[in-house]
């Protein structure tokens, strides 16, 4: 079985998944090597092992260990599994070493990165067509964006191993457990950051995902709950602003994400 992604095939074995790049200006092959050899000495279960390498290759290819499971994303997710992805994602951000993780080159998305995107998103004032509620929400996103002295956010940081692309198609839920998938664009993160960025990722569209029920089983501080609300907000407003008639995302998603995007981000700004 083969799969086609943006930036990546997929070659699916028996045993084994071998995934070619079509892409890696940013280092993704080397990302995604480092964060499987890392996971299988630190974290062993939680990611594919790594097999072969093919780093210098034109395309670099990575092998590894196929995963038993069926991604989350497109699922009514359910309690079992939400405990189990809270689970998993204490796992990743509790298992490498602080000198270990210190030494980690920073993920490319990151606080800092979310943040000017979503300033330039609103620059662009994105066509989000006639619906009163939408403008309502840019409007208000648009105002909290100037107001909330974003750049605080990236200070006071509790530093993880990130898988930094929090689409639900990357957990994978084997009837007992999730493991994770697609480590390209991994790197040392922040906790918050990568908390809401899986809450808020636009990947729930077609599903149920209860991000409140996974928050109830992570141990955060008044402070990290903070930074958490913050970063689902700017993701939420980004995510509104690229669901346009004219948005990158407009066509990959059902008819009226737009607007129930915009629901969201007036509810978290409540």
């Amino acid at each position: 079985m083969t799969g086609q992604s943006s930036t990546h095939g997929i070659e699916m074995h028996p045993d084994r998944v071998i995934k070619t790049f079509e892409s890696w200006g940013r280092g993704e092959p080397e990302q995604e090597w480092r964060a499987l050899t890392l996971l299988a000495e630190y974290a062993p279960d939680l990611a594919p092992l790594p097999l072969a390498a093919h780093l210098d290759a034109e395309p670099p290819v990575v092998v590894m260990s196929r995963l038993d499971g069926v991604p989350l994303r497109g699922l009514d997710v359910t309690p079992e599994q939400i405990e189990a992805m809270a689970k998993a994602i204490k796992t990743l951000h509790q298992a490498i070493p602080t000198q270990v993780l210190a030494d980690l080159v920073p993920s490319a998305w990151n606080p800092s990165a979310a943040i000017a995107k979503a300033r330039r998103l609103r620059a662009a004032a994105p066509d989000l067509g006639s619906d009163p509620v939408v403008a309502e929400a840019f409007t208000a996103g648009s105002k909290w964006l100037v107001d909330s002295q974003l750049d605080r956010l990236i200070v006071g940081t509790t530093p993880v191993f990130g898988l930094s692309d929090s689409n639900l198609a990357n957990y994978l839920w084997d009837g007992k457990r999730i493991r994770l998938i697609d480590w390209e664009d991994s790197g040392r993160s922040d906790r918050a950051f990568e908390l809401a960025e899986l809450i808020e990722h636009i990947s729930q569209v077609d599903g149920i995902f209860n991000g409140a029920g996974l928050l109830a089983h992570i141990d955060l501080t008044a402070a990290e709950a903070a930074r958490v609300l913050a970063f689902r907000r700017l993701f939420a407003f980004s995510w509104m602003c690229m669901l346009g008639p004219d948005g990158p995302f407009s066509a990959r998603n059902p008819k009226g994400t737009l607007e129930r995007q915009a629901g969201r981000l007036l509810d978290l700004l409540e």
